[in-house]
C-alpha cells in the first residue's frame, strides 16, 4: 500500500468499564492496513491490558507524525482522560462525559479531514442518561456533532443489509414518526450511500409494512395506504428501485432477498432481531447519511465480561473491516 492510500481511522472504547477496551487490546496484535488511532484514556487501557495478561506498547498520537500501516502488538492513543476510576464490571456515572469526549474528538476528527473513518465501541446508554446527558444513540449523536438532518441506521452481515426508519424511540410513537418526510429522506440516503459508499450502482431496496401483513389492504392498519405506498410510488418515478411494503414476517426470505441490495424496516425491533440471528457476533452497524464512515459493533458493553479475557472480538474485527473496505472502496 502507498503511503498516499493511507488513512487514520479512529476507534472509541465505548464505556470504560465495559468490554469495549478489552476488544481494542485483543486485536492490536494483528495486523491492519491502514492506521488505528484509539481515542480514550491511555493509563486504563495499560491497567487493562496488565489485567488481561496483553503484552503490548502505546505510542501517543500525533496527528503530524507521518502515517503509516497499524504496528502488530502497538496502539496509537489519542489520549482522553477518565474523570473517575475505572473498575471493570461497575458503571460509574462520572464516567459519562469522558465517553462523550471521546465521541467527541473522533467525530470532530473526521469531520476536519484528520481521521477517515470511526469504529465506535459499545456505550451504555442507561448510565449516559442517569449521568444527567440526553442520549439516544451513537447515530442520533454523530448527527447532530455532524449537522446533519437526518441520518440512517443499518446493520449488515453477510448476505444481509437492514436499514431503519425510526430508530430508538418508543413503540407506540412508531406510527406518528412514519411520515411521508421521513421516508423521502431515509431511502435517499439508503439509495446514495448504497451507490457511493458500497459502490453499488443500481440498488434494490426491498421495503417492510408496518403493520401485520402490510395491513392486509387496510383491516390490520392504514399506514401502508395512507403514507407508505403513496411516497413509494412518488420515490419510484425518480428511479430509485423499491419493492415492497411487503409483510415483515415473510420479507426475510431467500427468494426476497437474493434480490434485495438492502432491507428497510420500519422500526428497530422489527428488521434487527433478524440480522443478528442471522450474523450475531459478525454483524455491524453503520451509520448513513454523515459526512465520514461509522461502524460500530452490534452487541452492549457486556459487563459481567469486562476484564475477563472471554469477550468476543468478532464484531469489532467486522466492524474494523467494514470501515476499511468502505474505504477501499472510496480510494
Amino acid at each position: 500500500m502507498t503511503t498516499t492510500s493511507l488513512k487514520r481511522v479512529a476507534i472509541t472504547l465505548g464505556e470504560p468499564a465495559g468490554i469495549g477496551p478489552d476488544l481494542v487490546l485483543a486485536i492490536a496484535n494483528d495486523p491492519w492496513p491502514q492506521q488505528l488511532v484509539v481515542c480514550g484514556d491511555k493509563d486504563m487501557l495499560a491497567e487493562r491490558a496488565k489485567q488481561l495478561g496483553i503484552d503490548i506498547l502505546f505510542e501517543d498520537y500525533n496527528s503530524r507524525t507521518p502515517l503509516k500501516c497499524h504496528t502488530p502488538g502497538m496502539l496509537v492513543v489519542c489520549d482522553i482522560p477518565l474523570y473517575d476510576d475505572v473498575v471493570p464490571g461497575k458503571l460509574n456515572e462520572a464516567n459519562g462525559q469522558y465517553v462523550l469526549d471521546t465521541l467527541i474528538r473522533a467525530a470532530q476528527g473526521n469531520i476536519q479531514g484528520e481521521f477517515s473513518a470511526i469504529v465506535t465501541g459499545p456505550v451504555h446508554k442507561g448510565v449516559l442518561n442517569r449521568a444527567g446527558f440526553l442520549f439516544s444513540g451513537h447515530t442520533e449523536f454523530f448527527a447532530q456533532l455532524a449537522n446533519v438532518d437526518q441520518v440512517v441506521m443499518m446493520l449488515a452481515t453477510e448476505g444481509l443489509r437492514v436499514a431503519l426508519v425510526t430508530t430508538h424511540i418508543p413503540l407506540r410513537h412508531v406510527s406518528q414518526a412514519i411520515t411521508e418526510e421521513r421516508l423521502f429522506q431515509v431511502i435517499r440516503i439508503l439509495r446514495d450511500d448504497l451507490i457511493y459508499k458500497f459502490n453499488i450502482p443500481e440498488p434494490t431496496i426491498y421495503v417492510c409494512g408496518l403493520n401485520p401483513h402490510a395491513g392486509e389492504d387496510g383491516y390490520l392498519g392504514r399506514e401502508e395506504i395512507d403514507v407508505i405506498v403513496p411516497t413509494l410510488n412518488r420515490l419510484r418515478k425518480e428511479g430509485i428501485n423499491l419493492v415492497g411494503p411487503l409483510p415483515a414476517d415473510t420479507i426475510f426470505q431467500d427468494k426476497y432477498l437474493k434480490d434485495a441490495d438492502a432491507v428497510l424496516a420500519m422500526y428497530h425491533d422489527q428488521g434487527l432481531p433478524v440480522i443478528k440471528f442471522k450474523g450475531f457476533g459478525r454483524s455491524v452497524n453503520i451509520t448513513l447519511g454523515l459526512p465520514f464512515i461509522r461502524t460500530s459493533v452490534d452487541h452492549g458493553t457486556a459487563l459481567d465480561l469486562a476484564g475477563t479475557g472471554s469477550a468476543d472480538t468478532g464484531s469489532l474485527r467486522t466492524a474494523l473491516s467494514y470501515a476499511l473496505e468502505l474505504l477501499g472502496q472510496q480510494a
